[in-house]
This record gives structure tokens, sequence and C-alpha cells, in this order.
């Protein structure tokens, strides 16, 4: 379903991805872990076409979407649903009106159809009856359920989740991962998340990637990963500074 080969990226003299080479199958949830700052966001932005690689390619279905135009990437970008990582909500516009946005610019649909597919979205995300909330009026994991919602309403193929969990405490948290789990079994979407809380990729990953200094250097089942004796996946799932290394 998705593939990227040798992809590089730098920001001036800091390359941040140096030869990513990964697959996602079809129906997969893959979690991509790794330090703060080492390439994961940026990773997932080249998957949907926000950032163009300097070297390598990304495959989507098979199909190259690298080097696409803007036009050319609508089509590719309709596969997609993605979770931002503040779940970026427009504050002057209702719950509603955030979840319908990508359909009422689309003008395919009555504003009839389109309300029934907000009252579906957000009865799937546990949020039914907030249709006329603002996001001022939600809770941190609640506005996080809403951009899922607007994520899932044209029913994407694949799903992209940056940070899902960061900010919401441990409770909090555990929904979101469930309802991950849900969507992604419900609406039988690919999954890719990326994050840095270790309880969240091992309850939404049925594969984990480590990204180590632009590259994957580990992959395997969440058991794979919390049981690995490579020095730098142990020290990072168990919180262990190296003490050779610099720390902010």
């Amino acid at each position: 379903m998705i593939e990227t080969r040798r992809l590089k990226k730098s920001f001036g003299p800091q390359r941040v991805l140096d030869g990513v080479d990964l697959r996602v199958e079809k129906g997969e949830s893959v979690v991509i872990i790794g330090r703060s700052g080492g390439g994961k966001s940026i990773l997932l932005k080249h998957l949907i076409g926000l950032l163009s690689p300097d070297e390598g390619d990304v495959l989507i279905e098979g199909e190259s979407v690298a080097w696409m135009s803007e036009r050319q990437l609508l089509g590719v970008r309709r596969k997609f649903g993605m979770l931002f990582q503040g779940a970026a909500l427009f504050d002057s516009l209702t719950v509603a009106e955030n979840v319908a946005f990508v359909l009422q610019r689309e003008g395919r649909l009555t504003e009839s159809e389109i309300g029934k597919k907000v009252d579906e979205a957000l009865a799937m995300v546990d949020l039914g009856g907030t249709q006329d909330k603002k996001p001022a009026e939600l809770s941190g994991g609640m506005r996080k359920r809403v951009g899922l919602a607007r994520a899932i309403i044209y029913q994407p193929q694949i799903v992209l989740y940056d940070e899902p969990t960061t900010g919401l405490d441990p409770i909090v948290a555990d929904s979101i991962d469930q309802l991950i789990v849900r969507v992604r079994e419900r609406l039988e979407v690919t999954t890719v998340a990326v994050t840095h809380d270790m309880r969240s990729a091992r309850r939404i990953g049925q594969r984990i990637l480590m990204l180590h200094q632009g590259r994957i250097h580990f992959s395997g089942t969440p058991e794979e990963i919390f049981q690995s004796k490579d020095p730098v996946v142990y020290r990072f799932v168990n919180g262990v500074s190296d003490p050779k290394e610099p720390h902010f």
C-alpha cells in the first residue's frame, strides 16, 4: 500500500532522512517511533505529498507520488485521512463545520447528505450531540476525536496519525488508542502512526519501526521490539539516556 525507497531529506545542513526504506501492506497498522526531532513527522508528510524528497521515491499502491504536481496529488490525497498533532481544528467553526470542511469544499453532496455523514463520523468517535460546540468548549481528547472524525468522513483507505496521544493524560490516551484500533477494524483502513508514547505504540501497532539517525533502525512486532537487546532500541523503549550523547 505504501512504500518509500532510499528517501532522503535535508533542511539546510541538517540531514533528517538519510535513506528511509519502508513498506506498509494494505490493512496493516504500523507505528513509527524515534527521538523527538528525528524525522517521524517529516516522513509522514512525504507519504501524503506535503513534502518532496531530495532523493528517493514514495509509492502509494505502486504509483510514484514524489514528483507529482499539486493537481496530480489531489487524487492521491483523497486516499488519505490525517490526524494532525494538535488536531488542527478551525477555532471559528463548530464541530460539525470542522468535520464537514472537506466535503463542503468539494461541493459534491447536498447539505442533507453532508449532515448525515457528519453525524455518522461523530458517532463513530463517540461524539454524537456535539455538532454545535466550538473547539474551545472541548477537552484535548475531544478535540482529537473531532480531528479523527474529519479525517475519516470521506472513508479514506489510509489514515495517518501524528503523535495522537501527545498532551493527553493516560486514561484519555488509552481511549484514543482504542478508537484508532476501532476505526482500523471497522473501516478496514491502513494505519500509520508516529509517536514516542511506548504504551500507545504497543496498543495500536501490529508492527513497530524505529527511526534512528535518518533510517529505519529496527522493524518488528511489539513483542520483538520490547524484548530487543539492541542498545539503541533498548534505551529508547525503556527511557534510558545514553551518557555519551548530549541532552538538552
